[in-house]
């Protein structure tokens, strides 16, 4: 028999990092148990080829929210962001567009494709931001049981919506937001096919969706929900976004947390209905009276949980909890970066656009998703192109760089193929894309990594390879995540709860769900 812990953190992803700091400030013995050699889950940096650090697959910070920040005081730990405050989009035709942190820079962009979008979109950015706060507030909140008739239960339920009483009139435009496709909600606030485009782009990041889906406006909204302090939102981290994590993991150790890599779990420990700790791969068991999983829903409750201890009700929720994902990921280590026909240093003012996006219309992204949808790699994918080492040059040998790209899509599932047979198939799809922008690209690649959802299965436990541990739709957020009556963190199995992305309030390096897990571990500890 092993130690003996207050609390065993399963998986050492950035979400388990944040619960077992958390759990160690309130004074808990926490050991934190990681399956690979290296913490982070997601958010890593890995030396993959001799001198260059690569952020392996999360690869800028956009979510990881203040509170965490400075609760955990990670800046002393060696966090340190470095901005990224504009985005560039070329066209086919050579022209461009430029979304700035700047407001005005910003409209005076769009004015160039349309002058009625230009005074538009000051409303639709307020529109869109006066929505992010509602969320941002829910971020925080315990889903409750809107099912449940226990008195304690309606309580929860009528507090939060005391709590939300001023959403008043904006209700109707945020369900607008959560149910309406992206394409639908745009075209009532733009004309130009460019700014549509630009806008629509993010509601297929991470997602098995096209832009004319019915829920991909929210996705939207997901991912302007960052609000750090300097960096609008989004930036690189200083050593990658392994930096994230190893800052996490510093703060958890300086108050008590052991964390143990290596340390596969063959399953969670239950006797009476509670969980009482973990037996490891290598036989060893290790015994506490609360157990936290950071891996997904599905690997929790479907593979180390034995199914007797778990309503099969339950069960069956789980596995309907959508995760099938189509986003792949490369890495690359190049001569040099990406040098884009549309770009124009001295006209735009920036020495180098470090972060790219290709999708030129929102037919194109819906034809990604097209053939992705009957099971082939899409022949012309979206992709998000960034260039870290143009400002860390920590990341790679003196005069190269690394280029990392994210897209889709790529499904988990292919149709009469394997991704034996696809993977340079995509690879190839991808460079040329690419290319078509800034032709010297191929010809730089030195090293290459790609990435397809089965691989970010394997590697990192993401379930299918979904980024968001599932997709962010009306059925599948808030009291519905990641199965209705167990959105509060908990689980059939008393001690045993969810601190992981497949909880409220989803994928994205922010924390949260470790945060509001350790909150609702502390509080059932407190009774």
């Amino acid at each position: 028999m092993g130690e003996t812990y207050d609390a065993i953190v399963v998986g050492g992803g950035h979400n388990g990092l944040v619960c077992s700091a958390y759990l160690a400030r309130a004074g808990l013995k926490v050991c934190v148990l990681e399956r690979r050699n290296v913490l982070g889950g997601a958010a890593v940096t890995e030396e993959v080829w001799p001198g260059y650090r690569v952020s392996v697959c999360s690869y800028v910070m956009s979510l990881l929210q203040p509170r965490i920040i400075r609760d955990l005081e990670l800046a002393r730990h060696g966090f340190e962001v470095l901005p990224a405050n504009n985005l560039f989009v070329p066209f086919p035709d050579g022209r461009y567009l430029v979304f700035w942190d700047d407001l005005k820079k910003t409209c005076a962009e769009i004015a160039k494709y349309s002058k009625r979008d230009a005074e538009a979109y000051p409303l639709f950015d307020a529109h869109l931001h006066d929505a992010a706060k509602i969320v941002r507030a829910l971020l925080w909140e315990t889903p409750p049981n809107p099912s449940s008739r226990r008195l304690k239960d309606l309580k929860n339920m009528a507090a939060l919506l005391w709590r939300f009483r001023n959403v008043g009139g904006k209700l109707f435009r945020f369900v607008d937001l959560m149910t309406q496709s992206v394409s639908d909600y745009l075209d009532r606030w733009f004309e130009s096919p460019e700014i549509k485009a630009v806008l629509a782009y993010y509601s297929s990041i991470g997602t098995f969706l096209g832009p004319k889906s019915p829920g991909t406006a929210y996705v939207l909204l997901h991912h302007v929900m960052g609000e750090h302090e300097g960096a609008g939102g989004w930036g690189f981290v200083h050593g990658g976004m392994g930096a994230i994590s190893q800052a996490i993991a510093g703060s958890a150790r300086e108050k008590g947390v052991v964390m143990r890599t290596g340390a596969e779990i063959d399953h969670i420990l239950v006797e009476g209905g509670r969980a009482t700790g973990v037996r490891l791969k290598s036989g060893e068991e290790i015994c506490a009276q609360i157990v936290a999983s950071n891996a997904n829903a599905k690997a929790t409750f479907l593979n180390l949980v034995d199914a007797a201890h778990l309503p099969p009700e339950f069960i069956s929720e789980v596995k309907s909890f959508r995760t099938v994902s189509s986003a792949f990921k490369i890495n690359l280590a190049v001569e040099e970066p990406p040098r884009y026909t549309a770009f124009d240093k001295a006209k735009i003012g920036i020495g180098y656009p470090t972060y790219v996006h290709i999708g030129p219309s929102v037919d194109y992204l819906e034809r990604a998703y097209d053939e992705a949808k009957y099971g082939r790699p899409s022949a012309r994918p979206f992709i998000t192109s960034v260039v870290p080492t143009i400002v860390d040059t920590s990341l790679a040998p003196r005069g190269k760089h690394i280029v990392n790209l994210f897209g889709g899509h790529a499904p988990y599932y292919l149709r009469d193929s394997t991704w034996e047979r696809e993977r340079d198939v995509l690879f190839n799809s991808v460079v040329d894309a690419v290319s078509e922008y800034a032709p010297n690209f191929k010809g730089s690649i030195i090293h290459k990594q790609v990435l397809t959802p089965p691989d970010l299965e394997a590697l990192i436990g993401l379930p299918h390879g979904h980024i968001f541990h599932g997709e962010l739709t009306l059925d599948q957020l808030f009291f519905m995540r990641p199965v209705p009556g167990y959105a509060d963190y908990r689980s059939p199995v008393k001690g045993l709860y969810q601190c992981g992305s497949s909880a409220h309030p989803g994928g994205g390096v922010m924390g949260v769900p470790g945060y509001n897990a350790a909150r609702e571990i502390l509080k059932d500890l407190r009774r």
